[in-house]
């Protein structure tokens, strides 16, 4: 290292030292993110289960992210970062398809397996739909240009990498996780209660039967 002449010195500036200070915050927030989101999967499903399933594809989303970066010689920036978080929600919505799918084919009394495969080829559609729709918008991004390029570039650049890769992984990923977790679930929690109260509704149905046709 060289020392500097008495009376000069520096210091990060800009979007150097915006990286630097925001550096140790990125992990925290991500993490908010994913636990606010989890928060409001299991309100809305009512289980811890089906969040776990829909947030598999985030790591997917993260991966195809930071590989788009790679690949375009891009920084894991501020705004890299914020695409990241974006990815959260973006990631998260091809997966509450599948599963919410599933779940009412489960309902009516579909097979785990038959259920997920079953799931993601109906979802196929709306799923691809989605997903082209938010990589047209976001590809322009990609290729900005002028004042404030690089930082669009950065962003757009890790929103379609995370898109695209989550997209056609988790058609794959997805059922088969949704099957490993929904089969050990029902075996440890559900699998006995579910039996029971199916059979209980069959017997209070027969015994309704017999009642109505002993009166008549």
């Amino acid at each position: 290292s060289q020392l500097l002449p008495p009376g000069l010195g520096y210091e990060w500036s800009g979007t150097s030292l915006e990286e630097i200070e925001s550096g140790g915050q990125a992990p925290i927030i991500f993490g908010f993110g994913l636990v606010l989101v989890f928060l409001v999967l299991a309100a809305q499903y009512e289980s811890y289960v089906d969040p776990i399933i829909i947030l598999i594809s985030v790591p997917l989303a993260v991966l195809g992210a930071l590989l788009a970066q790679s690949l375009r010689g891009l920084p894991n920036d501020v705004y890299c970062q914020i695409g990241l978080v974006m990815l959260i929600g973006l990631a998260s919505k091809n997966s509450i398809l599948i599963v919410e799918f599933a779940n009412q084919l489960r309902e009516q009394g579909m097979a785990i397996t038959k259920a997920a495969t079953e799931a993601a080829q109906q979802r196929l559609r709306p799923i691809l739909m989605t997903a082209i729709s938010t990589l047209s918008s976001i590809f322009p991004l990609t290729i900005a240009t002028g004042a404030g390029a690089g930082s669009r570039q950065s962003l757009g650049t890790a929103v379609f990498g995370g898109m695209f890769v989550a997209t056609f992984l988790s058609l794959f990923v997805v059922p088969v996780v949704y099957i490993v977790i929904k089969t050990i679930s029902d075996r440890l929690f559900s699998s006995t209660p579910k039996k029971k109260s199916t059979d209980t509704k069959k017997l209070e149905e027969q015994l309704k039967v017999t009642n109505l046709s002993g009166k008549s």
